[in-house]
Formats: C-alpha cells, sequence, structure tokens
C-alpha cells in the first residue's frame, strides 16, 4: 500500500488534529504488543490488556485532576459528547426535558441537541456576544423563561476562535441545573474548569491517536446511559476498548499538561504576534477575545477573499490552515459560530500552532499572507 506524501511543514491546524506526541508514539508502538486482547477476559493476555487500560485510566485522572471512576474512554470526542451530554438529559428526564446550549457550540453538541429534540425534548440556542462569549446572565434570563431545563452545555474553550467561557459563573447562574462541558478544544491546553456534571475531551486534539475520546461523568451526577447498554466493565460506553490507542492518548496527556506552561509561555506572544499583523492587512478582521483565549489559536477574516481560495493558496506555498467550521469547511454552508458572533463569516482562516511550530514558520506565513490576499481581491477585480 502506498501512503501519501508527507504534507506541508508548515502545518498550522492542530486544532483539526494536532500530530501524535513522541510520547504517545513509543507508548503506542510498546502497547500494540501488550494491549491487544479482550480487557474483560480472565486469561493472562486479557489480565494484562486490563491493566494498561487502568494504567490509562489512572493517568488520565490525575492529569486532569478529576478521580479514576469518573473516567470513561470512548471511541472519538464527538461520542463523548453525545453521551456526556445526552446521558445527562435522559438522568432528568422525569423532571425536565430542555436543553440549553450557547449558539458557538461544536456541532457534536448542536447534532445531540438536534437527536434529542427528535426523541421528544426541546432545546434553546443561548445568544453570545461579539467575542463569542456566553453570560451569567443570559442563563439567568433562560431559566426564568423556562426553569425545567434538563442539561446546559457549554464549551471550555470556542474550536473555532479560542475565546474561553466563564465557566464557573455560568456554574453559578445555572443553579441546579446540571452542565455539560465541552472541553475537546483545550484539554491538556488549559485546566479543567470545575463544576460540571459531565465534560469531554478528544485525542487527537492533544497529540494522542484519532479515535480515543474521555467522557468525564462526576460522582453522583444525575447521568444515565442514553443509548443501548453493553456488557463491558464500565457501562458507561460500548464495544471493545482500543487498549493501545487510550494507553497512548493518556501518555500524550500526561506529557501535554506537563508541558502546558512551557508550551504557552511560547506560543501565547507568537499568536499576540499574528494578530498585530494580520490586522494591519485592510479590511481583515481578527475575532475572538484577544486576551482571555487559547493560548495557540486565532482566526481572522478577509473581506472580499473567498475562505477556502485561502486555503488552498496558502496550501499551495506549504501552509495547511482550516477556514470557516472545521466541521463545514467543505461546504458552502457559513460557520455558525461566526454568525452567532455577528462577525464576517465568510474569507476567514483559522491557524493555530503545534508544539514544534516555530517563530520562524509563522514569520513566513505572515510574509506569505498580504500578498495571497492582495492576489485573490485581485482576481475578483479589486
Amino acid at each position: 500500500m502506498r501512503l501519501p506524501d508527507d504534507g506541508p511543514a508548515g502545518y498550522l491546524d492542530s486544532a483539526s488534529s494536532e500530530p501524535l506526541h513522541p510520547a504517545a508514539r513509543e507508548t503506542l508502538l510498546a502497547a500494540l504488543d501488550r494491549g491487544w486482547a479482550d480487557p474483560r477476559r480472565l486469561h493472562r493476555e486479557a489480565r494484562n490488556a486490563r491493566l494498561l487500560l487502568d494504567n490509562a485510566r489512572e493517568v488520565v485522572a490525575a492529569a486532569l485532576d478529576v478521580r479514576r471512576d469518573e473516567v470513561t474512554f470512548t471511541g472519538s470526542g464527538t461520542e463523548a459528547v453525545h453521551r456526556g451530554l445526552l446521558g445527562l438529559v435522559q438522568g432528568r428526564r422525569r423532571q425536565a426535558n430542555a436543553i440549553l446550549h450557547s449558539a458557538v457550540e461544536h456541532s457534536s453538541v448542536i447534532h445531540a441537541a438536534d437527536w434529542a429534540v427528535a426523541n421528544g425534548a426541546s432545546r434553546t440556542s443561548l445568544p453570545v456576544d461579539r467575542l463569542g462569549r456566553l453570560s451569567a446572565d443570559t442563563v439567568r434570563a433562560a431559566l426564568a423563561a423556562d426553569p425545567a431545563v434538563a442539561a446546559l452545555a457549554v464549551q471550555s474553550a470556542n474550536h473555532e476562535v479560542g475565546t474561553v467561557q466563564p465557566v464557573a459563573q455560568i456554574r453559578e447562574a445555572a443553579a441546579d441545573v446540571p452542565l455539560f462541558v465541552d472541553a475537546c478544544a483545550s484539554m491538556g491546553r488549559l485546566p479543567l474548569p470545575t463544576g460540571w456534571a459531565a465534560a469531554a475531551g478528544s485525542s487527537h486534539k492533544w497529540g494522542g491517536p484519532a479515535g480515543v475520546g474521555v467522557l468525564l461523568v462526576r460522582k453522583g451526577a444525575p447521568w444515565r446511559n442514553p443509548f443501548p447498554v453493553d456488557d463491558r466493565a464500565d457501562e458507561r460506553t460500548a464495544g471493545f476498548e482500543n487498549v493501545p490507542g487510550v494507553l497512548a492518548a493518556a501518555a500524550a496527556l500526561q506529557a501535554i499538561v506537563g508541558e502546558r506552561d512551557e508550551l504557552e509561555s511560547r506560543q501565547r506572544p507568537v499568536i499576540d504576534r499574528v494578530r498585530a499583523a494580520v490586522a494591519a492587512i485592510p479590511d481583515v478582521e481578527v475575532v475572538g477575545d484577544p486576551d482571555d483565549r487559547l493560548p495557540h489559536l486565532v482566526t481572522f477574516s478577509c473581506l472580499y477573499v473567498d475562505g477556502e481560495a485561502l486555503v488552498t493558496e496558502l496550501d499551495r506555498r506549504g501552509f495547511g490552515v482550516a477556514s470557516g467550521s472545521a466541521c463545514t469547511a467543505s461546504t458552502l454552508t457559513p460557520s455558525h459560530v461566526l454568525e452567532a458572533m455577528g462577525v464576517l463569516t465568510h474569507g476567514n482562516v483559522r491557524l493555530s500552532l503545534t508544539r514544534t511550530t516555530s517563530a520562524d514558520e509563522v514569520e513566513r506565513f505572515l510574509t506569505e499572507l498580504p500578498e495571497v490576499v492582495k492576489a485573490l481581491r485581485a482576481e475578483v477585480g479589486l
């Protein structure tokens, strides 16, 4: 089988997927020889796999400062989101059936809410400000209008523009309504916020392998499995755990948490430099909170330029970036996140640094970008 050629050296799309962390690669290769058996069985190979699975749970719990029995491994971050949010709704179905969520949630939350509505629930999308932030006052007003809310969903930080949500204030405003936190964009990069009843993370966002998600369910939370049950050891998930992948994901999370302070001190000034340089290009809008944000990510929109054309031309010049919503970039549908914020929705680029991105790579990008924007505008007579 022939593998594709290597991607661009200037890969600037870690928000879609961070390259595999060396700690994950080393652990994965070692675990492939010991973690292939079914950890539910009783023979030696199964016991080896079970030890690895238990070890991974311990490592993730320590990295996130949670209990080990609050950690469940799923087949993806999306599955963790679906199980986390819908499990809270299922657990409260006798008291309430409404879902509240911010208008800038990831599509996995939106689709989970859609599924709940098709099965008898109701939902309300809560507006955000121009920085993409949900306010505690908005939550209070929504709960006053409809107190029969089963769950409130709010991300820890936005996956497109990087804005960090005031989860602690929202938790206080939500009173006794269970809080679901989608932490896929921030897990490992920022400390996990407190106050959640359930939360979700995605391994490939922090340098673990794809195909591994983390579902956190707080002990005592009103969570019930919303899907057909399985006879696995962990009743919150279904199917045969990918033990080598899970262990590699745990190793990467442990490593990235250990590197977090150094990474932020290196990445935040680089993104500040990008924000300032891009804002100097005529008719370009930098979006998201300039300060209270993910340290490695920035999104900007260029008037009179098609976002897909920008991505294509930048890729031709050796830069891998994203445009629009990570889940709608191949369609003509504008980003629901940018629409909700009331900012320019087309001609946008999301740049996100990997742990190894150099300042020189970014400076080269900033040198090329104005030429690309100018050339694309010239093609349409501007």
